[in-house]
C-alpha cells in the first residue's frame, strides 16, 4: 500500500502532476522512462547540471527554494485543521461477484464439444458484414472480432442473435439501429448482418474442484474470501491515495503566490527544456523539430515551460514554507525515515541509486512533499473516520 503512495508522490515531483498544469503534462508524462534510457554520459551531465542548479544548503540544511524565507513570495493557505474525508469505500457482495466473474473470464477455454451452442457470458470470435439496402456500409464489416455476449457492447439485438449459434454456423440478423445512434447517418436505419461464428470461449464455474486446481486455495469459499480481501486492500489504498491527494490539493489550490523567485523560475524552466532536449536527441531531432512533432509551436512550448516552472516553484514554496513554520528539515529523523522508505519501496538498494534514476532535486521534493502531507493529514479534522459498514 505504501509503495503505491510513494510511487505516486515521486511521480508527482518528477512530472509536477498538480492542479493547473494540464497544458504541460503531455510533454512530461514519460520523463522517468526517458531518463532511464539515456546514455550514462548524458545522465551524468544532467545530474551535474541538476546539482549545480540545486539551492545551496543553509545552516538549516537542504532547501527546495533559493530564498531564505517564503513569506514575501507566497501566502500559504490554512493547512492545520482542514476537513478531510477518510472514509474507505465498503466492498459489497456485488463487487466480489463482479471481480470473480472477471477473473473467471480470463480463464475462459474454447468450447469444442459437438452440438455446443453460444450462451450468455461466452466470448465469441466472429466475422460479420453489415449491409443497408443490400450494400455494405462503412464500419459494418469485421473479421476475427471478439464480443462477450451479454455485455451490451454491440447495438441492441446483435448479441442476442448470436445466442444459440454453433461453431462454424452462419446466419443473418435483421437489426434496426437505435434512433440515438452516434453516427447520424445510421440512426434508425434497418440493416442486415451476416455473421459467421468462428469459435467461442466460456469461463469456468467457480467450484471447489476448480479452485483447488487453478488457485492457491482449496475451496471456492476460500478463493472468494481472498478476492474480498484483495478488494478491501485496494479500497484502502485508494482511500489513502485520495486522502493524500485531497490534503495536498486543498492547500496547493488555496495558496496564493505573490511573487516568484526569479532564480527558481529560471532553473525550473531550464530543467523542463533540458528534458525536452533529451527527448529530441533520442529521436535524432533538433529541439524545434521535436516540439513541432508534438503539434505545438515554439511559442507554445515556451509558455509550457513557464507554466511548468510556476507550478513547480509554487509547490516548492508551499512545502518549504510549511517545513520552516513547523521546524522540519529534509535531514531530520522523520525525513530520513521517509528517505529510507523511498529507497526500500523502489528497490534501488541505496539512496545514491535512487538519485541516479530520478535526480537529487526530485528525491528531495518527494521527501518534502510526503513529510508535509503527513503533517496535514495528522492535523486534519475528519468528517467520517474508518470504513463504512456494509449494508
Amino acid at each position: 500500500m505504501k509503495k503505491k503512495i510513494c510511487a505516486a508522490v515521486l511521480a508527482m515531483c518528477m512530472m509536477l502532476a498538480v492542479s493547473g498544469c494540464t497544458d504541460s503534462e503531455k510533454a512530461r508524462e514519460s520523463s522517468t522512462e526517458a531518463e532511464t534510457q539515456q546514455e550514462p554520459e548524458k545522465q551524468e551531465e544532467e545530474q551535474e547540471q541538476e546539482e549545480a542548479d540545486a539551492p545551496e544548503e543553509e545552516d538549516g540544511g537542504t532547501r527546495l527554494v533559493s530564498v531564505d524565507s517564503v513569506e514575501k513570495y507566497i501566502t500559504i493557505a490554512e493547512y492545520k485543521g482542514i476537513v478531510l474525508d477518510s472514509t474507505v469505500e465498503a466492498v459489497t457482495e456485488e463487487d466480489v461477484d463482479k471481480q470473480i466473474q472477471s477473473n473467471l473470464k480470463e480463464k475462459s477455454e474454447e468450447v469444442t464439444a459437438k452440438g455446443a451452442v453460444v450462451q450468455t457470458g461466452d466470448t465469441v470470435t466472429i466475422n460479420f458484414v453489415g449491409t443497408k439496402d443490400g450494400v455494405a456500409f462503412e464500419g459494418g464489416t469485421a473479421n476475427n472480432y471478439d464480443v462477450t455476449i451479454g455485455e451490451g457492447t454491440m447495438i441492441p439485438g446483435f448479441e442476442d442473435g448470436i445466442i444459440g449459434m454453433e461453431k462454424g454456423e452462419t446466419k443473418e440478423l435483421a437489426i434496426t439501429f437505435p434512433e440515438d445512434y452516434q453516427k447520424a447517418e445510421m440512426a434508425g436505419v434497418d440493416a442486415v448482418f451476416k455473421i459467421t461464428l468462428q469459435s467461442f470461449r466460456r469461463p469456468p464455474e467457480l467450484t471447489d474442484e476448480w479452485a483447488a486446481a487453478n488457485t492457491d486455495f482449496k475451496t471456492a469459499e476460500e478463493y472468494r474470501a481472498s478476492v474480498r480481501s484483495q478488494l478491501e486492500e485496494s479500497a484502502q489504498v485508494q482511500a489513502e491515495s485520495s486522502l493524500r491527494s485531497t490534503a495536498w490539493t486543498t492547500v496547493y489550490t488555496n495558496s496564493e503566490v505573490k511573487e516568484y523567485p526569479q532564480k527558481d523560475i529560471d532553473d525550473a524552466a531550464a530543467g523542463f527544456k533540458r528534458q525536452a532536449q533529451s527527448y529530441a536527441e533520442q529521436g535524432n531531432m533538433e529541439l524545434e523539430e521535436f516540439v513541432e512533432s508534438q503539434g505545438i509551436s515554439m511559442e507554445d512550448f515556451e509558455e509550457q515551460c513557464q507554466q511548468y516552472a510556476q507550478a513547480k516553484v509554487k509547490q516548492d514554496l508551499i512545502i518549504q514554507g510549511i517545513m520552516d513554520a513547523e521546524g522540519m528539515t529534509l535531514e531530520d529523523a522523520d525525513s530520513l525515515a521517509i528517505q529510507d522508505q523511498l529507497v526500500q519501496q523502489y528497490g534501488s538498494g541505496d539512496l545514491a541509486a535512487l538519485i541516479d534514476i530520478y535526480g537529487q532535486e526530485a528525491v528531495d521534493e518527494s521527501i518534502g512533499l510526503l513529510r508535509v502531507e503527513n503533517f496535514i493529514i495528522a492535523n486534519a479534522n475528519y468528517e467520517e473516520a474508518g470504513s463504512e459498514e456494509e449494508s
